[in-house]
Parts: structure tokens; C-alpha cells; sequence
């Protein structure tokens, strides 16, 4: 397809890459000339110096042809500015990045009146994975299928555990709990486990389950999974705005570090039930006194990376809290993967795959769409939820003759509601929702499971 990327920051750059790897056509539209020209010659993309509201521009770029623009400029305005004159000019599918608050809560009447084929907020996004990560806090991260019915969860397996030196064959059986172990990460090795494949401590494994076969395996394996009841904020912007009003209905104790004083008295009238400390986040003295040796979760959710890094470091020496790390740059995410920061969250990534799984589903809007994907084990996997079509070809025949390519699982079927752990004699059915996580990258299909 032919998409036309407005925007040459972190977002824009990351989807660039990534619908670059995919074997599309991308052009990169923005107003700074060496910006613009650095990323077209390390991607090896077109590239369009210029204001991607600008008609002109955009005809440069080759909107008559494009089958969809993305806008990930830092102004919400004018990426939605840049969606309707695309709209009108080149009637493709659009998609707007749209991070202020005071648009979310109209994000839909915006995206029909403006004919917004997606709207994304990546600091929403990461808000909303922060409070799935609370209410599991022995995951290290959490996405769902199924619209929520469906999760999959990363932890690491602790040492001592009865999953230690266990085949997955014998994880359901033994355990008594209904659960399929999909993925298993083992230093730099990303492996979809066959049944004879034996854990051990250390292993990050990734499962999935309804939420409540995922409470009961937790608590099966010995794991203390309850909900935190305290969390320590540092930073108060969007993605702290976004997540204190995510929690303002449950039990969960706010308290929000800030440095900034008009956004302490800002955040204090948004969030009345969240505590506002107006105070350095990196004074070590300041969160010793506000609790964080008793806090039950730290989350540090500042606009630097390194400030970030450090917080979560100094506080998993001082507490035992859920830690929970905002990273926006990916450069160096193998050597941050090695350090004890917890859940990491990446805002830019979570848009990218939102718009990945629209990308697919425009290719292949006849068939079985992509409904749902995540990238998952440090981008060596994907996990992607199809919904079954009438003419899928695989319909009513038992997973077991069924000649799916190398690793790849058929980790779970919704049908109607009611969740399957499939087994070999199970099928799909028209309508069911069906979950496929593999290492194949690029699926775009249901039939592409197939060899």
C-alpha cells in the first residue's frame, strides 16, 4: 500500500520503520528539511519537506494515490487539519494522533464527523495498560483480546516454583487450571514451546486465559497476584492525568509528584481524589518521606527516559512496590531489558500497533480481519486475534489435520462468549474470534496460518 506518514518525531519514525519492514510504500512529510531528510535516508523512504496541512504538499507526497495518511505531528489540530484535506483531496483512510485531554472525551464525535477512518491517543493507550498492570501486579505486562474477555500475560518465573523443571504438557493437568503457555523467552531466545518443553526459574513465559483462569493460575503456582491498594506517581503529565482518572473509581490511593506548580494546581482540580505533591521526584529524601518504602506500586512517568531508568532503580532498592517504567526511545531496549525497571510501558510502540492491525485489516478487508495485534518478546513475536469468515478455509476441520505453518500455536478460540483452550479436536467456526501467536511476522490472514 502506499501510506503517507506526517510527522518525523518518535511515533512517526517508529511506524515508518516498522510499515517500512512490511514491503509498503511510505513517504514522510514534514517541515523540518535535515529531520525529514535523515529519516528518508536511513529508512530508505520517499520524503516531502514541508506543512503536511499544505494541499500542495500533500500532492507532492502523492495523496491522489495513497491509500492512507497518518498525522503524528505534536499538534492535535493540525493532524486533524492534515486528515481532512487528505479526506477531500485524495479520499483515503486517515488516521489522526489526538493526545489532549480535553479531546478525549469527544474523540468519537470527532472521528465520525470528520470521517476519521482511527483516532489514536498513545498516552490514553498507556494509561489504560498501567491499570490492567495494577490489577495484576505479578505480570510485567498484560495485553487483551476479546475486547478484555481474553489477556495475555508476561512474568518472569520465580525461583522455588512449582512451574520450575515442569513440561508445558503437564502445566494444565498438574496445576488443574485452564491456561496455554505461548511463549517463552530465555535470555535472547524466543521460543513457541511445544508440549515436551521443559520450564524453568528465570523464564519469562507468556499465558493466556480469561481474567479468571489467570487469578486461578496465579494463585495455583503460588504467585501473590492482589490488586495494589497504594501507588507513587512521578511526573504529572498526560499519561498520569489519564491513568489518575482511569483509577478514580476504585481503592486504589493516588499519589501524584510534580514539579511543575501550576500543573500541581492544574492536576489537584482534575483529580480530587488523587493526592498532589508539588516537589522534585528525583529527591530521594522527598519519596522516602511520602512512603516509598510503603508503596504498593511505583510508577515513574516522566517526559525523560533517564530520570525514569534511575527512579525505578533507586526504588526497587528501597521497596518491594510493582514498578511500572515509561520509555519513549527504543535504541538501547535490549540493555534496558536487562535491568530491574519492572513493567515497562512504551507509548509510541502500543500506537504502532494499533495502526499495524489497521494497515493489515485494510489489506485484507474481504477476508478475515486482523482484530487484534500486539508485538510481544522484545518484537520477536506477534500475537494476533482474527475473527473467522465464511469463506476461511480452514472451517470445521480439527486443528490436529490441519498443516499450520512452524512456529505458530492457535492459542485460543471465543466462541460467542465462551472461551476454548484449543485441543486437537477442536475447530473454527464462522463468527468465532481466534487468537494466533507465532514468529512469523506479517500475517494479514487467517489462511496465512496455514503452510
Amino acid at each position: 500500500m502506499k501510506i503517507i506518514i506526517v510527522g518525523c518525531g518518535k511515533v512517526g519514525l517508529t511506524l515508518a520503520e516498522r510499515l517500512n519492514q512490511e514491503n509498503h510504500d511510505i513517504t514522510l512529510i514534514d517541515s523540518d528539511y535535515t529531520t525529514v531528510r535523515t529519516a528518508a535516508d536511513s529508512l530508505d523512504v520517499m520524503a516531502v519537506t514541508g506543512n503536511g496541512a499544505i494541499y500542495q504538499v500533500q500532492m507532492e507526497a502523492g495523496i491522489k494515490e495513497a491509500d492512507l495518511l497518518i498525522a503524528t505531528t505534536n499538534s492535535d489540530e493540525l493532524n486533524i487539519l492534515c486528515c481532512l484535506i487528505a479526506k477531500k483531496t485524495g479520499n483515503c483512510h486517515t488516521i489522526a494522533r489526538i493526545r489532549n485531554p480535553e479531546y478525549s472525551a469527544e474523540v468519537n464525535f470527532i472521528r465520525e464527523e470528520l470521517n476519521l477512518s482511527l483516532a489514536i491517543n498513545p498516552e490514553l493507550a498507556a494509561a489504560h495498560e498501567i491499570s490492567r498492570l495494577l490489577r495484576f501486579p505479578s505480570a510485567i505486562k498484560i495485553d487483551t483480546f476479546a475486547k478484555g474477555r481474553i489477556e495475555l500475560l508476561k512474568f518472569i518465573i520465580p525461583p522455588h516454583s512449582k512451574l520450575n523443571n515442569l513440561k508445558v504438557m503437564d502445566v494444565s493437568m498438574k496445576l488443574h487450571c485452564n491456561v496455554l503457555i505461548c511463549v517463552v523467552e530465555r535470555g535472547k531466545e524466543v521460543v513457541i514451546p511445544s508440549g515436551n518443553f521443559e520450564l524453568c526459574a528465570g523464564d519469562k513465559i507468556s499465558f493466556i486465559a480469561s481474567q479468571k483462569d489467570s487469578m486461578e493460575f496465579f494463585q495455583k503456582v503460588g504467585v501473590e497476584n492482589n490488586s495494589v491498594k497504594t501507588i507513587m506517581i512521578v511526573g504529572g503529565g498526560k499519561v498520569s492525568y489519564y491513568l489518575g482518572k482511569l483509577l478514580k473509581d476504585t481503592k486504589i490511593k493516588i499519589k501524584i509528584i510534580e514539579q511543575n506548580y501550576d500543573r500541581c494546581t492544574e492536576l489537584s482540580e482534575l483529580l480530587p481524589n488523587a493526592m498532589i505533591i508539588h516537589g522534585d521526584g528525583a529527591d530521594q529524601q522527598l519519596l522516602l518521606e511520602e512512603g516509598l518504602a510503603q508503596t504498593e506500586a511505583f510508577a515513574t512517568l516522566t517526559g525523560f527516559d533517564e530520570e525514569n531508568i534511575m527512579l525505578s532503580l533507586y526504588a526497587a532498592s528501597k521497596s518491594k512496590a510493582k514498578l511500572i517504567t515509561k520509555v519513549n526511545r527504543t535504541s538501547f531496549e535490549e540493555v534496558i531489558n536487562s535491568l530491574n525497571l519492572g513493567s515497562m510501558i512504551y507509548p509510541k510502540l502500543i500506537t504502532a500497533d494499533s495502526i499495524l492491525q489497521y494497515v493489515r485489516a485494510m489489506q485484507n478487508s474481504l477476508g478475515s480481519n486482523v482484530e487484534t495485534l500486539y508485538r510481544i518478546a522484545n518484537d520477536q513475536a506477534e500475537a494476533l486475534e482474527f475473527r473467522v469468515g465464511h469463506d476461511a478455509p480452514m472451517l470445521g476441520v480439527p486443528l490436529e489435520k490441519m498443516e499450520l505453518k512452524k512456529n505458530l500455536l492457535v492459542a485460543c478460540i471465543n466462541r460467542r462468549g465462551r472461551i476454548i483452550t484449543p485441543r486437537g479436536k477442536d475447530t473454527m467456526e464462522v463468527g468465532d474470534s481466534v487468537i494466533i501467536v507465532t514468529t512469523n511476522k506479517g500475517l494479514n490472514d487467517l489462511k496465512d496460518i496455514l503452510k
